[in-house]
């Protein structure tokens, strides 16, 4: 008995470093967004900063177990064995959620979800405790403090609204006084804006950052409560001559700024949160010990030890959270998932165009065309002298030139030092006063508030970011029904299946955590793969031709793969090939898309005296598109083709339909070697290839008119066979243009040297 509970002591450590690397994944948002949105630091000082704060607030975390000792489940009503099911599901449910979250790259709370996975779990063994006791008289909001999670959620949704609202009337508010030229305002103001920030974030620091240091004692948080006005004063006094001090040195005050702010968030995430991850494994430790003794003692059995102890503290030993930190600081530089997240919310709240990461819905579309009207309504009263004020307030200007090559920020510092200072202030405010919140939703809300503030989400892009930040929202919502139902179901699979669904479970994990990584390589392989235009780059027709000689080779490849498995597929009649065909279709028109989304940028980021250069690429788009739809239209017909169980081509249009296939890949793939090298002289070759293999299409269709007379074709054959020789003529046709047009821009691109 002794060893089976050993082992799953074990296996929830095991379970907690796993959790630990999913929800730092998670939570990395939080103090990464400002800094690597605006890119005021290189990204491994990004990562150094955060990773010494995180490790700091993991070192001097006291590492309680808030979440248990608050009292979600009242622990003195279970027993030890009960609790392990308790823990186990709890754990198991946590790495489930949070990397699916992670996989989508949306951020949400881990402490909503250890809060509502506790909830679930617990719920599920009351209700078997009550339901196999007739004779109990509990009840289940007896063995459930419903008070305490009716109160986090509320305080959780309140806390969105507010630092929202916030962060775009502080955002608009400063960028009113500072406008986009807030490095030439005046060094007073911008100290006083440093000393104001810096202050905001000391404070921070102190209340919610290293209150729980065990060495400060236990007086610390009191007195800094009790003196909160004196502390402000002299912090502000003090960080306001720092900030004059700092811009005299010709130091950069915003990029300070950041940085203190970014490791202030890092330290208290690690200090507050770290026990999201490690304090459910370390309660169940403990509980073992506790249970231990009494069974060696006096052979009290799992099922009849309470678990009495745990309503007081559960204390997590030094070493542990020295490991726990490191692991934490592992996971910020080598996840890239972590990354993904943060992304998130640096392409929500980016200022200006871009590709999009979701898509508009019905909501989305509603909220904007509404909030439309209100501003021509808020129009119509405002003076006009006060509208031309404010426009000239956020009047972007000329715009620095970047290096070519070097991304641009998504936002500016001023708008990073503001999300910073606000989630300090909010996060600081809500601890002050006791009151439950997500610091994932403050950071996230606040710089989704001071992005809107900040007129960054245009007609252009408007819908879009609505429709992000509606998702994320709702997904939100969803992490506590999901998270209290699955932490219920795995504690019940648990309940019933002991360790046979133990092993299950994990093995479940361990395969979905396997599946979700491979998936994840292959997204970020494929978004490298696709090499995307950077609206900061200076193109010339040079670049123009590498560019798309790069996107060709992308695309030919796609063609030439389906077209070869459509012919083989149609001529074995395999409905589940064409299928599977059918289904990778959206990947190939996608990358079309993609491309053509990028037009726009191309033209804009031209050189004056290249700028015939946009037509070229227009024009390749244009071609490639027509390639793509032909290829499309084949397979749709196809699969509905055999999907309406008619008869199977003739052996001699298979035939002929796989003579055309084998020329094409062979034309394909000399294409591909043509421009993967960017040897282009055998461009007129391959134009010479493509118009014999098209006046063999043509001879073949001349072929099927024969047949129609002379044999019984069918109508349904016919109409296929005609419409598969038809989009391969013009097919081959916009890949003779193309190739023509290829020729021509690489002629003329040769001349200039």
């Amino acid at each position: 008995m002794e060893t089976f509970y050993i082992i799953i002591i074990i296996l929830l450590f095991v379970l907690a470093i796993a959790d630990l690397i999913v929800g730092v994944s998670n939570d990395a948002v939080n103090f990464l967004n400002s800094a690597i949105g605006s890119k005021a630091i290189p990204m491994r000082t990004i990562l150094a900063v955060a990773g010494a704060g995180v490790l700091v607030g993991a070192v001097f975390s006291s590492g309680l177990m808030e979440v248990a000792r608050k009292g979600i489940f009242m622990p003195e009503l279970f027993f030890f064995d009960e609790i392990i099911i308790i823990f186990l599901a709890v754990l198991i449910t946590d790495i489930l959620l949070l990397d699916v979250f992670n996989s989508f790259g949306i951020p949400t709370s881990t402490t909503v979800s250890v809060v509502f996975e506790l909830l679930g779990a617990s719920v599920c063994i009351a209700a078997l405790k009550i339901y196999y006791d007739p004779t109990s008289q509990m009840t289940l909001s007896q063995y459930i403090n419903v008070d305490k999670a009716t109160d986090i959620t509320l305080g959780i949704l309140l806390s969105v609204l507010i630092a929202f609202v916030v962060g775009a009337v502080v955002q608009f508010i400063s960028r009113l006084v500072f406008t986009f030229e807030y490095l030439k305002k005046p060094t007073w103001l911008k100290a006083l804006f440093g000393g104001v920030s810096l202050s905001a974030i000391t404070y921070f620091i102190l209340i919610k950052g290293i209150n729980s240091i065990q060495f400060i004692g236990e007086n610390f948080i009191d007195l800094v409560k009790s003196n909160t006005l004196i502390i402000i004063v002299l912090s502000l006094l003090s960080w306001t001559i720092i900030s004059w001090l700092v811009q005299v040195l010709r130091f950069n005050l915003f990029k300070f700024i950041i940085v203190l702010g970014t490791f202030a968030l890092a330290l208290a995430f690690a200090g507050n949160d770290l026990v999201n991850f490690i304090g459910v494994s370390i309660a169940a430790w403990q509980s073992f010990e506790l249970w231990l003794v009494a069974f060696q003692t006096q052979g009290i059995l799992p099922s009849e030890f309470s678990m009495t102890a745990l309503s007081g503290e559960v204390e997590t030993p030094e070493y542990m959270l020295i490991i726990a930190g490191f692991i934490m600081v592992l996971t910020l530089w080598f996840s890239s998932k972590a990354q993904y997240v943060v992304q998130t919310g640096v392409n929500l709240s980016r200022q200006g165009e871009g590709d999009e990461r979701f898509n508009a819905n019905l909501l989305s579309r509603k909220i904007v065309r509404l909030s439309y009207y209100v501003g021509l309504g808020v129009k119509t009263v405002l003076p006009h002298t006060v509208q031309s004020f404010a426009n000239s307030r956020f009047s972007r200007g000329s715009e620095k030139a970047i290096k070519h090559g070097i991304t641009k920020p998504a936002f500016d510092l001023l708008r990073a030092s503001i999300n910073l200072v606000l989630a300090s202030i909010l996060i600081s405010i809500a601890t002050n006063f006791t009151l439950p919140l997500s610091t994932t939703y403050i950071t996230f809300m606040v710089a989704m508030g001071t992005s809107f503030g900040d007129k960054a989400w245009g007609r252009e892009s408007a819908v879009y970011r609505v429709a992000g930040v509606l998702n994320v929202i709702g997904s939100w919502l969803l992490t506590a029904v999901i998270a209290f139902s699955l932490a219920a179901l795995v504690a019940l699979i648990i309940y019933f299946g002991d360790i046979y669904a133990i092993v299950a479970l994990v093995a479940f994990v361990v395969f979905s955590l396997i599946r979700s990584g491979l998936k994840h390589t292959k997204r970020v392989k494929s978004q490298k793969q696709k090499k995307r235009f950077n609206r900061s780059d200076i193109i010339t027709i040079n670049d123009i031709t590498a560019e798309s000689s790069h996107n060709i080779t992308s695309v030919i490849q796609g063609i030439d793969i389906r077209y070869t498995d459509l012919v083989n597929n149609i001529g074995y009649h395999d409905l589940a090939k064409l299928k599977k065909t059918l289904k990778e279709l959206p990947e190939l028109e996608n990358e079309i898309d993609d491309l053509k989304d990028n037009i726009f940028y191309y033209i804009k980021s031209l050189e004056d005296d290249t700028v015939e250069a946009s037509k070229f690429y227009i024009l390749t788009l244009d071609y490639l598109q027509d390639m793509v739809q032909s290829m499309a239209y084949m397979i749709r017909t196809s699969h509905k083709y055999v999907n309406n169980n008619h008869r199977n081509l003739k052996f001699n249009q298979i035939r002929e339909l796989k003579s055309i296939s084998r020329d094409l890949s062979a034309i394909f793939a000399h294409l591909k070697i043509v421009f993967q090298k960017n040897e282009f002289d055998d461009i007129e070759f391959l134009i010479q290839q493509k118009k014999e293999l098209q006046d063999l299409v043509s001879a073949l269709i001349q072929k099927q008119i024969e047949r129609i007379r002379t044999t019984d074709m069918g109508q349904q054959n016919t109409k296929l066979y005609f419409g598969l020789l038809l989009e391969t003529k013009d097919m081959i046709t916009a890949g003779i243009n193309m190739l023509n047009l290829f020729y021509d821009y690489y002629t003329e691109a040769k001349e200039e040297f």
